[in-house]
């Protein structure tokens, strides 16, 4: 009796190893968008700047070149123990890095609080009024000065602080830039705003995932 006893706890404790893996492979996916907020190796907060497909029908995002390297593990900052994604590239000259989401583990989504990215759109000029939606500090707006200085970078008064990196920057429903610093105090200095077309062209040119970049609802490239 006792032999059939073990015998049948066993079977019942692998049907629940077996019931509990089926569970969590089951999970519903979790909704990340631009303005999404993650953390990167357990270690750095950021936010998504846009998430979409390639060239190569990968589902990739965007987010600041600072927060990860190659290989880091992403999760949603609610949720640290499921990773979602990794880290699958940095462009060091532009601050950007390219998230490939793990297939069935994000529902790619365009709208984020009051956020809505329908595409990628040209870099800001003087006086342009842009927002962005970022992990600290919301969707704020303000203007900006537009890449005066020829570095592919602008400078614009959103209130941005830590954890803000790579959060989207938009007109409209267009993505136009990705934060990724701000000049002095939060929130006072001005933040610097890598212009996205150029991230998209350098992504695209170097080559591999995320190349021909795309938001969701964006059907062309950019070219």
């Amino acid at each position: 009796m006792r032999a059939r006893h073990v015998a049948a706890s066993a079977l019942v404790l692998a049907g629940l190893v077996v019931g509990g893996g089926g569970i969590a492979s089951a999970a519903d996916p979790v909704s990340i968008g631009g303005g999404s907020p993650v953390v990167i190796a357990d270690r750095s907060i950021c936010t998504v700047t846009a998430v979409g497909t390639d060239d190569a029908g990968r589902s990739v995002g965007l987010t600041a070149g600072h927060c990860g390297g190659p290989g880091d593990a992403v999760a949603p900052e609610w949720d640290r123990d499921r990773v979602v994604g990794r880290v699958v590239r940095v462009v060091p000259d532009f601050d950007a890095a390219v998230i490939e989401f793990v297939p069935g583990a994000a529902r790619l989504v365009a709208t984020v609080g009051e956020t809505t990215i329908a595409g990628v759109g040209a870099p800001p000029s003087f006086g342009d009024a842009v927002c962005k939606q970022g992990r600290s500090t919301g969707r704020t707006c303000g203007l900006t000065v537009g890449d005066v200085l020829g570095t592919q970078q602008a400078f614009s008064g959103l209130c941005v602080g830590q954890g803000d990196s790579g959060a989207p920057v938009v007109e409209g429903n267009a993505v136009i830039g990705m934060v990724n610093a701000y000049l002095g105090v939060p929130c006072v200095g001005p933040a610097v705003v890598t212009t996205m077309e150029s991230i998209v062209r350098e992504v695209t040119r170097t080559g591999g995932p995320g190349a021909g970049f795309r938001p969701i609802g964006q059907a062309v490239p950019v070219s």
